[in-house]
């Protein structure tokens, strides 16, 4: 069975994948919809990018669930759909503490339905790895 080294090095791993995979997916996200200001102004790095998807990943785990508590009649009322606006939210707050990156909030909320894609993949492949794991053992 899974001692908690095992479990920790798993956990930091799967963030590694989230982290690297969520730097991607910003700088997808900026080369394809833009970042609603002037073409000039994308001239950032894969550092920014990195340092992006690090601050989006920490932000996504530790405030997200803040907010989907507090927005839950909203995203009760809407069915669900408020919950695009909750990530497009976490992308802007997340870009605004980025120094050299920004984007508008609309630009946001697109990028943040890409990231919830490229998050939603993630988590399937970590958890079809893990049941393989489990069904070995």
């Amino acid at each position: 069975m899974y001692t908690d080294t095992n479990f920790m090095k798993r956990q930091f791993i799967v963030f590694l994948l989230r982290w690297l995979l969520n730097s991607f997916g910003l700088w997808l996200a900026v080369r394809l919809f833009g970042t609603g200001y002037a073409p000039e102004s994308i001239d950032a790095g894969a550092g920014v990018f990195l340092l992006a998807g690090l601050i989006f990943s920490v932000i996504n785990s530790i405030l997200r669930p803040i907010v989907i508590v507090l927005s839950l009649p909203a995203i009760l009322v809407t069915l669900g759909l408020f919950t695009f606006i909750v990530n497009g939210l976490m992308v802007y707050i997340s870009l605004a503490l980025t120094p050299g990156l920004q984007m508008k909030f609309w630009h946001s909320v697109l990028a943040g339905l890409l990231l919830s894609l490229i998050n939603y993949i993630v988590s399937s492949a970590v958890e079809l790895r893990y049941e393989a794991i489990r069904k070995e053992s």
